[in-house]
């Protein structure tokens, strides 16, 4: 039981340290003159997004009780490690490649380049790509059949209505700038 529980408590402590991060970019893109778009899902990302992986604690810290102390955490365990640690490392990459630029919200700086480097000269949303193996990670590591699933395909959906929005800002950025 205490191990998902761990889990879920490391967990926390990379959102909240991700948060500190995102909040102090957020001031510095004001500051920059960073506009920010209306019509973000990220209202509803906020919420939902620590509320997965708490129900996968959940779940996770029920069925280990359930299992009892004999249970180990087995491979099912350490490959959700290896997908989470993956995943953070192109989400760090892909935070390091935007800069100040990189923040919870979405925000448009007038004047300034695009970024095309880092995982972005590979693929338009690595920090999305990322997330998602953090959740199939934790899923893993926290033996959540059932909340992982569900979790994922939730939170997946308004990734997707998160991407589509970027899309449009992005996309109406460049045609402003040329």
């Amino acid at each position: 039981m205490a191990l998902p529980l761990f889990v879920l408590a490391v967990i926390a402590g990379l959102m909240l340290a991700e948060l500190r991060v995102s909040r102090r970019h957020e001031s510095e893109l004001r500051t920059l003159g960073a506009i920010q778009p209306s019509g973000d899902v990220y209202p509803v990302m906020s919420v939902l997004y620590p509320v997965v992986f708490i129900l996968m604690g959940v779940e996770g810290a029920y069925r280990a009780w359930i299992a009892g102390p004999d249970a180990g955490p087995g491979m099912f365990f350490l490959s959700g490690v290896l997908l989470f640690v993956v995943s953070k490392g192109l989400k760090y990459w892909a935070i390091g490649a935007l800069g100040v630029r990189w923040s919870f919200r979405v925000f448009v700086v007038p004047g300034m380049p695009l970024v095309t480097s880092g995982p972005y000269r590979y693929i338009t949303h690595p920090n999305y790509v990322a997330i998602v193996g953090e959740l199939v990670g934790a899923a893993m590591m926290m033996n959540a059949v059932v909340t992982g699933p569900i979790g994922l395909l939730a939170f997946g959906l308004t990734l997707l209505a998160r991407i589509r929005f970027e899309d449009r800002v992005l996309a109406a950025y460049r045609a402003r700038q040329s």
